[in-house]
């Protein structure tokens, strides 16, 4: 693995260091995914105002998906399942490139992705935020063994896309609204 020295290493590690600090923005956007401008990921989610995400879902070669149980302490859906991974790009990172870096850091895992569509939701919760997203969905193919991030992930299974079916309509409530409405539309 090649290894930066000197300067440009320091600017890299200040630079890493500002973005764990600074608070996380959204991109805020139109229907039609015309951007808007960026808040605060949290106003955001206070407001309910309309933004971009993006959804991964990953299979393995034997055509299992990989659902993942959200951790208890997510600001929203702790301890749902739901799919792979899911955030929102950085202001001026490309949606695709943000789903492949939040995959790696959530899921230990790399994997070619690949467009499947696009939906808006809206959905409140109980601690007063609501997800208003322009979702982006991705899918990818892997055989790696998930490294799942602890304070993200609690528990990770491979399914079938019809097991995972027949359990949302027996438990609706145990899965992610994100993922209940991407599975009706998508799968």
């Amino acid at each position: 693995m090649w290894r930066m020295c000197g300067y440009k290493w320091d600017i890299l590690q200040a630079f890493e260091s500002y973005l764990r600090v600074m608070p996380e923005q959204v991109i805020l956007v139109d229907e039609n995914d015309a951007e808007r401008g960026v808040m605060e990921k949290m106003e955001a989610h206070e407001r309910g105002e309309l933004h971009r995400a993006f959804s991964v879902f990953i299979f393995n070669s034997a055509g299992e998906m990989l659902l993942q149980r959200r951790a208890e302490e997510k600001y929203h859906s702790g301890g749902l399942l739901t799919n792979a991974c899911c955030s929102h790009p950085r202001p001026g990172e490309p949606v695709e490139a943000a789903a492949v870096r939040r995959l790696r850091e959530e899921m230990g895992l790399n994997a070619d992705l690949r467009k499947k569509g696009t939906f808006i939701y809206k959905v409140g919760f109980e601690n007063g935020l609501t997800e208003h997203e322009l979702d982006h969905v991705f899918e990818g193919v892997t055989d790696g063994i998930p490294e799942p991030a602890s304070g993200e992930v609690s528990e990770y299974r491979w399914m079938t896309v019809e097991a995972i079916k027949k359990m949302i309509s027996a438990q609706p409530e145990q899965f992610t609204a994100w993922f209940r409405i991407a599975m009706q539309k998508l799968y």
